[in-house]
């Protein structure tokens, strides 16, 4: 006999972007029974498939912060019950996209790390950092499923600081690159920076069939396709380089892409537990 579903409907409060999210979706992971979710990140609003009483929904919800409350609870009926079902079978797919784009992501965040300092390039280095934020965002969320919501709070928190570490020691990079001078490799730039775009468009193309799908892969989406225009932003830099014989256009590019992952490390720090 198939179990008994029901729909709850939440409202957060607290939740409002992409990375909120993803931490309320890696605090549900831990809950047994949960068969979908549907995020609506303008409302703030979630509505969880379930087996089971809602309490234990609220109660993952909760360390989060957010303010979490139910709305209103109802079982379901037998139509949306197969609904349920395909969409617990599409999460499997979900999983195997997110590690392939881990795998993208941290093989690049390697080699424009090491190409970066060989090219003195500021926006290679910071923009390998970015690759290395989506990577941790994937291997968190992956890492934590079945985990309960203490652990998946610490390595949330873990995570927060390695980011906000990296981000501290790119802009650091930037400023001694300022200050002891030193033309970056305009050439190499333009090259990396292209191979990494590259490796951004093949993350979107494996993104593109759910981006109509889950609100975390929305946003994954959307965040990779942002990552793109980062590289195009490198390359941009690469030539302005080359042709004014410059430093100043990579500083700019290092400096706004590692302020872009320094805020994403203090949203991540600042989410109570």
């Amino acid at each position: 006999m198939a179990p008994t579903l029901s729909r709850t409907r939440f409202a957060i409060p607290g939740m409002d972007c992409p990375s909120e999210e993803r931490l309320v979706r890696m605090a549900l992971d831990g809950v047994p029974g949960v068969a979908a979710l549907d995020f609506d990140l303008d409302a703030r609003r979630l509505v969880v498939v379930h087996e089971g009483e809602a309490g234990p929904l609220l109660g993952a919800l909760e360390p989060l912060g957010f303010g979490a409350r139910i709305e209103d609870t109802a079982p379901l009926a037998e139509g949306e019950m197969a609904t349920a079902e395909v969409d617990s079978a599409a999460a499997a797919d979900e999983r195997r996209v997110l590690r392939q784009v881990l795998a993208i992501n941290a093989a690049m965040f390697l080699v424009e790390l090491v190409l970066g300092f060989v090219a003195r390039s500021t926006g290679l280095i910071a923009d390998s950092l970015d690759n290395l934020a989506d990577a941790m965002v994937y291997a968190l969320s992956l890492y934590v499923v079945g985990r309960v919501a203490g652990a998946q709070t610490r390595a949330a928190r873990a995570a927060g600081l390695l980011q906000l570490v990296l981000a501290l020691g790119a802009l650091g990079e930037v400023v001694r690159r300022a200050v002891v001078g030193g033309e970056p490799v305009g050439a190499l730039m333009i090259g990396v920076a292209f191979l990494a775009l590259v490796a951004n468009l093949t993350s979107v193309a494996l993104l593109a069939r759910h981006r109509k799908g889950g609100v975390h892969l929305r946003a994954s989406w959307i965040f990779t396709t942002n990552d793109a225009l980062a590289n195009l932003g490198v390359i941009v830099a690469g030539v302005l380089v080359g042709a004014t014989g410059s430093p100043v256009p990579d500083l700019v590019v290092g400096t706004a892409v590692a302020l872009a992952v320094l805020v994403g490390a203090v949203r991540i720090l600042r989410l109570r537990t």
